[in-house]
């Protein structure tokens, strides 16, 4: 054993100096990949790999060729024009009997009732009048009916509209861009062109400028509030600044649910706020300020503000405070010397609060749709929506990805001119 033991060290004594350097070189980062594995699992669990299924489930488009699945290939084939061929409504009414009989129709007749109302209930009737004629008739004599043309519009005179022919040859697509068209109030028409929706249901970008807006006024407000808050946490005595701290983070030991619900109470019209304004005579009635963008800008302002404070007081709390008696030694006015030297030295602490306060702010869900009214709910309601009410997951999804771009373009406009390397936060 003890021959064992010291020959280990003279085996490895006789390798070359370059070959025990890269071995080393080799277990360090080994060691160091050990290290970041978790935080490295973490993120392609709870970030990459949700963010990749919400990419693929916007363009995801598989009903009507796994429930009709020789009708969508024919469909495809079939350029569009004139009426369908027989070939493809002989397969059509096949498998719309073959899927009424196993109750998989609905998810077809659901899909295609995205494009157009009244979809799910032309292909159930058409499904089940089929089936009836099969069963009278004989399936293989429905099928071999040189007509049946005519009896689809019997059926239904809608099967006369080329529109819904061409609702159907688009949603036979495995893959489709007709979510994210809807999104940004997009649609195909019956030729393949991309056209406007009507106006009567066009709602997406009017919601989509109104979550910016939002989120721009909410941030500027934090802005604008936070920095004299941060400049005097920086400034005091550590005793005072510390007792201010807690105050200040004390709204994060109660639930964002409860804090929006708290709003509500105090902002309507018999709350404190009302109240308080009357008898201190600020108005003599009192005034509406839930329901409305009021109350909004309120809520989110409370909730988001320690959050642009916290930044900002990190670098502020770095910054020598001689700074600002040189330039006033050298007979810089106040204002000139905050303006030129200490106001730069800033930038970095606010950006990192801006980009913060403004991409949370985007995403923002409950305290809207609490506070405010049906004309201030922002882009994940309608995720939220679509997601839970309509079963509509391709559209929101796609909804998702518009918010996701909104937040690289901004994060693009910060990088150009901040820059993520000036970003500070402590």
């Amino acid at each position: 054993m003890a021959i064992a033991t010291t020959s280990q060290p003279a085996e490895i004594a006789d390798l070359p100096l370059k070959l025990r350097l890269k071995r080393a070189e080799r277990m360090r980062k080994l060691r160091a990949l050990g290290l970041i594995m978790p935080l490295f699992l973490f993120l392609m669990i709870g970030f990459l790999i949700p963010i990749g299924s919400i990419l693929i489930r916007s363009v995801q488009n598989p009903e009507l060729a796994e429930v009709l699945p020789q009708m969508s290939e024919l469909l495809r084939a079939w350029d569009g024009q004139g009426e369908p061929p027989v070939e493809l409504l002989s397969v059509m009414a096949r498998e719309l009997i073959s899927a009424k009989a196993d109750r998989s129709i609905g998810k077809a007749a659901k899909r295609l009732n995205y494009n157009v109302a009244g979809f799910r209930t032309l292909l159930m009737k058409t499904g089940t009048k089929l089936e009836r004629a099969a069963k009278k008739e004989g399936l293989d004599v429905l099928l071999a009916d040189p007509d049946l043309l005519s009896r689809f519009h019997k059926i239904d005179k809608r099967w006369k509209d080329p529109r819904f022919w061409a609702i159907l040859k688009q949603s036979s697509e495995r893959h489709t861009l007709y979510f994210l068209l809807q999104a940004i109030d997009l649609d195909w028409d019956q030729f393949g062109e991309i056209v406007q929706v009507p106006e009567d249901i066009a709602i997406y970008r009017d919601v989509l400028w109104r979550t910016v807006w939002i989120s721009l006024v909410v941030t500027v407000v934090c802005l604008f509030l936070g920095y004299p808050i941060a400049f005097l946490l920086a400034t005091l005595p550590t005793r005072k600044s510390n007792l201010l701290m807690i105050l200040l983070l004390l709204p994060f030991w109660t639930s964002l649910l409860v804090r929006s619900t708290a709003w509500l109470v105090l902002l309507q019209g018999q709350g404190l706020v009302n109240d308080v304004a009357i008898w201190i005579g600020l108005w003599d009635e009192p005034m509406m300020l839930v329901r409305n963008r009021i109350g909004v800008y309120i809520a989110m302002v409370h909730i988001l503000l320690p959050l642009m404070v916290l930044p900002m007081y990190s670098v502020m709390k770095g910054i020598d405070p001689y700074h600002l008696k040189a330039a006033a030694s050298l007979g810089a006015r106040p204002i000139r010397s905050f303006l030129k030297v200490y106001l730069p030295q800033t930038i970095p602490g606010a950006g990192a609060g801006v980009l913060l306060v403004f991409i949370l702010s985007l995403g923002y869900y409950i305290t809207p749709a609490l506070v405010g009214g049906p004309t201030d709910q922002m882009l994940s309601y309608f995720i939220y929506f679509h997601a839970n009410n309509t079963v509509n997951w391709g559209l929101a999804a796609a909804l998702s990805v518009v918010l996701m771009v909104c937040v690289l373009v901004f994060f693009s406009i910060y990088q150009r001119l901040v820059g993520v390397g000036n970003m500070r936060m402590n």
